[in-house]
C-alpha cells in the first residue's frame, strides 16, 4: 500500500531542490521560505480553480486567477505611472511627500535604463 500524502505536501523533487540549495548555501533561508510559501499558495489557487471549473457553478476561473495573482508592473511602468501623478500634482501645486516618493521611483527607473 502506498502512503497517501496531503495534497499540500510539495513533490519530492521540489523538496530535494530546496534541501540541496539550503545545505549547499546557494540560497538564504528567507528565499527558500518565500519560494515554499508561493508554491503552496499557487497549488491552493490551482486546486480552487479546478474545483470551480464545475460547469454547474458557472464561474470564470480566469478572473479568479487574475485577481489572486496580479501581474506586477516593471520599474519602467511604475515610473510612468508615478510621472503621471507628478504631472497632476504639479498642475494643482500640491507638492508633498507623495510627490517626492514618486520622484524617487522615477529616478530609480531612469537609473536602471541603459545609457544609450
Amino acid at each position: 500500500m502506498t502512503e497517501q500524502l496531503h495534497p499540500m505536501v510539495p513533490p519530492n523533487i521540489l523538496l530535494n531542490n530546496w534541501e540541496s540549495d539550503w545545505f549547499a548555501e546557494r540560497e538564504h533561508a528567507d528565499v527558500l521560505l518565500i519560494q515554499a510559501y508561493q508554491a503552496g499558495a499557487d497549488q491552493e489557487l490551482e486546486a480552487c480553480c479546478e474545483w470551480l471549473e464545475d460547469p454547474d457553478l458557472n464561474v470564470d476561473t480566469c478572473k479568479l486567477r487574475a485577481a489572486r495573482r496580479p501581474s506586477f508592473q516593471n520599474l519602467k511602468q511604475q515610473a510612468l505611472q508615478e510621472l503621471d501623478k507628478v504631472d497632476m500634482l504639479w498642475a494643482t501645486e500640491e507638492f508633498g511627500q507623495e510627490t517626492l516618493n514618486s520622484l524617487d521611483t522615477i529616478r530609480k527607473a531612469l537609473e536602471a535604463l541603459p545609457d544609450d
